[in-house]
């Protein structure tokens, strides 16, 4: 969107230099109908303030993982066993850690700044008092952290093909797959930062006990089927894992049945959904008392 025009078409910058303004009326109209984007806008324009961070997570995150685990330590792995999947172990591994990034950093926007909207800036008050709705709000931040997440699922894949990691022909559609599995984590994970009054140890114990478990015992680094089944099940309720199946299989072809993708598909639009209502809700809780 063009800075200074709304979605209506509105050129407000022409507006201010005009000295005319749009009635109170309309201004709540429009408030009314584009509230989630507005609020959208506002968290994408907000991210700008670390965009060097975001441009490092995307960049040199998957360039240090693929040295490391896929040409470091695949070296070995391709020399002692010929590969993983039929595939490079490079190969194999590259889906994984493109999902696994992806859904890891929707772990950093919907967690303290979620909870500081509420309790420290106070900023989803502020929206609430306009015309906007609650669930407006909620939609809008969980659509802005989705656009980040494309975005970065995106340079990933660049670096990825840059390397000679993946196939650019079908692999693209990882970014897809990647920004779905960090949005299906995500959203439940905003909808209970959204019930937190107090900063705590809560954040700290997800991403002990939930999300480091997940990265590790989810099939990253190696098929799921090769662990204990007493850890298995680690993977069976991961988004992580349903993200990575699905992307290894648009990356190299890893054999899935028609059940298997509709299953891996199903579990994170499912999970999805359940986040979406969740947070609306508790952003209506919240916000309206």
């Amino acid at each position: 969107m063009t800075e200074g025009v709304d979605p209506v078409g509105l050129d407000f910058n022409a507006l201010a230099y005009s000295g005319r303004a749009l009635g109170s009326a309309r201004q709540a109209q429009n408030v009314h109908r584009w509230g989630w984007w507005y609020q959208a806008e506002w968290r994408l324009l907000g991210m700008k303030a670390y965009w060097t961070s975001i441009l490092g997570s995307a960049v040199l995150t998957p360039l240090l993982y693929v040295l490391a685990m896929g040409i470091g330590l695949g070296a070995l792995v391709d020399s002692s066993s010929g590969g993983v999947e039929g595939v490079p172990y490079l190969t194999f591994v590259a889906p994984g850690l493109l999902v696994a990034t992806v859904v890891m950093s929707s772990v950093n926007e919907l967690t303290f700044p979620v909870m500081g909207g509420f309790k420290w800036q106070k900023l989803y008050f502020a929206r609430a008092a306009t015309a906007a709705t609650p669930s407006q709000v909620a939609v809008g931040e969980l659509l802005a952290v989705g656009v980040r997440m494309v975005a970065e699922a995106a340079l990933f894949w660049v670096v990825l093909v840059a390397l000679g990691a993946v196939d650019p022909r079908w692999s693209w559609l990882m970014i897809g797959i990647a920004a779905l599995a960090g949005m299906a984590f995500g959203a439940p994970l905003a909808s209970y930062s959204a019930t937190l009054e107090d900063e705590g140890f809560e954040f700290s114990m997800i991403q002990r006990f939930v999300v480091m478990p997940m990265f590790l015992f989810a099939g990253t680094f190696y098929p799921l089927a090769s662990m204990p089944l007493y850890l298995q099940w680690i993977g069976w309720i991961s988004p992580m894992w349903h993200g990575t199946q699905l992307a290894r299989a648009v990356a190299f072809g890893l054999p899935l049945t028609n059940g298997e993708v509709a299953m891996h598909l199903g579990f994170l639009v499912i999970l999805l959904a359940v986040g979406i209502a969740l947070t609306v809700r508790n952003f209506t809780r919240r916000l309206n008392r």
